[in-house]
């Protein structure tokens, strides 16, 4: 597990720290662990948050800056959806189009009020879905792909092994709490690196909003759930989350004098989840570079 000792030098502290996962795997595989890091930072700690799980990670190297029960096992509710864009990447044919079935439409509480027989292209479902966490979306890019939820999920599964994660395990593509479904704040930056890596996924998650046109001629105003986005300059996206279960639960990113972290931050509540994430992101990327 990785951890952070401070060690009092001077006018600063060194942080032990490392490799979250390593670099995401070319081709799959299982990740391995990157050598052992040491850098200075500030003397100040990072802030104080609610949330019960915190993991920030720098997305080039791989560097765990900070981490509280990074490995706590827990539900993490639509920022799993970033498993389900990788799957449908994945999947390829992003131009192929997709029907709409009277089962894709009966999931609740976040829809987008698709309708049976409505067309769409997988390139459009899945932007709705990264900027408005659509629930509806989720089941009908599923089916479409997985030929039903339970037979994404194993592609899901299979994803995560690729990847390295190693304590999560999903049984539906949009997050809703299932038994049996978790995973932990490490392995979920794991995700998000890989993620991040995709420039199509990045401009969706960067999207503040945007018009979805529905087939009947309807448009409608779609604004993205993350609203770090518009408190950061910096923050370029990603993945909302809140379900009774997992709590409010985000997983932002962001780029800041030549340098780009991820940081997950899980069971926070609604009061909170917005300024814990602010502050973790300014600690990350406001201060002055580690060495």
């Amino acid at each position: 597990m990785s951890f952070l000792r401070p060690l009092a030098i001077g006018l600063s502290a060194v942080f032990t720290v490392a490799s979250c996962g390593g670099n995401p795997p070319q081709g799959g595989g299982s990740s391995q662990d990157g050598p052992l890091v040491v850098g200075t930072v500030p003397r100040t700690p990072p802030p104080a948050v609610v949330a019960e799980s915190v993991l920030i990670v720098d997305l080039k190297s791989g560097r765990n800056l900070y981490a509280k029960n990074a490995d706590s096992v827990r539900a993490v509710a639509s920022t799993q959806k970033i498993i389900t864009a990788l799957c449908v990447l994945d999947a390829g044919n992003i131009d192929k189009t997709v029907t709409i079935t009277s089962y894709d439409t009966q999931c609740e509480p976040t829809k987008l009020y698709l309708k049976p027989g409505e067309t769409y292209t997988r390139r459009e479902l899945l932007k709705v879905l990264m900027v408005k966490s659509a629930n509806d979306v989720a089941r009908a890019l599923a089916r479409d792909i997985g030929g039903s939820v339970e037979g994404f999920s194993e592609l899901m599964n299979k994803k995560c092994a690729q990847l390295g994660m190693k304590n999560s395990h999903f049984k539906n593509p949009h997050g809703l709490t299932e038994p049996g479904q978790y995973s932990t704040a490490r392995d979920m930056a794991i995700a998000a690196r890989v993620a991040y890596r995709s420039p199509l996924l990045r401009s969706y998650f960067a999207t503040k909003s945007s018009v979805f046109k529905y087939n009947d001629g309807r448009t409608r105003l779609i604004e993205n759930t993350n609203k770090l986005l518009k408190r950061l300059d910096y923050v370029d996206g990603m993945k909302t989350g809140t379900t009774n279960a997992s709590g409010r639960c985000l997983i932002s990113t962001g780029s800041l004098n030549g340098r780009s972290v991820v940081c997950c931050v899980f069971k926070s509540n609604s009061a909170n989840i917005w300024s814990d994430s602010e502050k973790l992101m300014r600690w990350a990327l406001e201060r002055p570079e580690a060495n």
